[in-house]
């Protein structure tokens, strides 16, 4: 009962975590950086001259957030919060980057669902990883093709992206560590 409630709780300040991702990043992408031309996204160095839009700060926690959802509350928590996540999209993204938004992050997320969800079982920590990296490559091409129709940020995002996943796998690898040691054991449903 006591791993139960504390299994929920957890979820839920995942959920809220991972929610709080979508407007973070759209907040970033206009508004932080050190670089912001007036007609293009706010820009932050993520390797020696290399530059990409800041929101990669909020979309790489969020990857890892999402499956740390799904092993909370089980995979109708995954998906509720994937399709709040979309709503949420729609109603934060400055209009001009509206349906790009929506369809990175749905596309994204629906990618990093059925990779961790087939991979969770065998080795959480290979899981997270696997299905963030797929899920961010494809974020990075459907948002820049479809707000920008280019893909000169392509590299940029990606690395940011990927810094910000790599720098989390030693969280989740203690929070693994931790579930085995407290007998907890993921959601299955």
């Amino acid at each position: 009962m006591l791993i139960e409630r504390r299994r929920n709780i957890e979820g839920f300040v995942f959920l809220a975590a991972f929610a709080l991702c979508i407007p973070a990043a759209n907040w970033l992408i206009s508004n932080f950086g050190t670089l912001c031309p007036p007609e293009g996204p706010c820009l932050i160095p993520v390797a020696p001259g290399i530059l990409a839009p800041s929101s990669v700060l909020a979309i790489g926690v969020a990857f890892v957030l999402r499956d740390l959802v799904q092993r909370r509350l089980g995979i109708n928590g995954a998906l509720g919060a994937i399709l709040a996540g979309t709503l949420l999209s729609v109603l934060v993204a400055p209009p001009s980057l509206v349906l790009a938004s929506v369809m990175a992050f749905f596309i994204s997320e629906m990618a990093d669902f059925g990779i961790y969800t087939a991979m969770q079982k065998g080795n959480f920590v290979l899981a997270v990883a696997a299905s963030s990296l797929v899920a961010l490559v494809l974020d990075s091409v459907v948002f820049l093709a479809l707000a920008f129709a280019s893909l000169d940020f392509l590299i940029g995002l990606v690395l940011g992206k990927t810094w910000i996943v790599l720098l989390s796998l030693p969280l989740v690898a203690w929070l693994r560590r931790r579930d085995a040691r407290l007998g907890f054991t993921p959601h299955e449903g």
